[in-house]
């Protein structure tokens, strides 16, 4: 009789960050099947993501546009969910959208510029209306993308008023790296969320808050993150040597 197939270290610690992410939703009274799990494959080899997507898992996170670029059309499955996260340069838009058919979400979305580029590229393209997420730099960090929280409401009422082919879908934002600050930064976006859809006369509990990643997603879940983007966890440390 033969041995059964040792489970990938990957797929081991994706079953464990969900298993997380489950008792955190429980543990603050949420339903475990209202919170997301991005699995941020930057750096990591295309082998290494199908071994996650053959254990089942389907949403996966990109931060850099020609590593998407590359390995989402040709080399993995159509019925992959995209998630590109983080600052998006104008000047890549159209080779983002083109490039990656199966781009469910752009969480960052942080100045009318982008969001108007981005509204141009999918109508030109014929493509459905694309999900973002308005970033929000919530730590006041210069290094940091995103828009001020004061802000915030006027970006959003941009995109869902001025941007007929965006979804406006919600909020994300980048932690502290050190999260000695993460829980008031969550809170900082929790608020900007409840600002906004009261200002939009939106349903709060339709939008997204995309915060939390491998040091504190747990907490960010338990402050009710909706959306959580973990890599290194998942993947193991990443590899920056072949980026520019």
């Amino acid at each position: 009789m033969a041995a059964p197939a040792v489970e990938g270290v990957a797929v081991t610690a994706l079953r464990s960050v969900l298993l997380r992410a489950r008792q955190a939703a429980e543990r603050s009274g949420r339903d475990p099947g209202r919170v997301k799990v991005v699995a941020v494959s930057k750096t990591k080899p295309v082998s290494l993501i199908r071994q996650v997507y053959d254990a089942g898992h389907r949403r996966f996170g990109e931060n850099y546009v020609q590593e998407i670029v590359n390995k989402a059309p040709q080399q993995l499955p159509e019925d992959v969910e995209w998630h590109f996260v983080g600052h998006l340069q104008s000047n890549k838009v159209k080779s983002l959208l083109a490039g990656v058919p199966n781009l469910a979400m752009v969480e960052g979305v942080d100045n009318e510029k982008i969001a108007n580029h981005l509204d141009r590229a999918v109508s030109s393209l014929g493509r459905n209306p694309l999900k973002v997420l308005v970033q929000v730099n919530t730590s006041g960090e210069a290094s940091k993308s995103g828009i001020d929280p004061s802000g915030c409401l006027q970006l959003a009422k941009h995109v869902q008023l001025h941007c007929p082919n965006l979804v406006f879908s919600g909020l994300m934002t980048i932690g502290m790296p050190d999260y000695t600050s993460t829980p008031k930064n969550f809170k900082t976006l929790s608020d900007c969320r409840t600002e906004v859809c009261k200002a939009l006369a939106l349903q709060e509990e339709q939008y997204e808050l995309s915060m939390g990643m491998s040091g504190d997603f747990e907490q960010a879940i338990e402050m009710g993150s909706t959306s959580v983007r973990v890599g290194s966890t998942i993947f193991g440390p990443r590899d920056y040597s072949k980026k520019k």
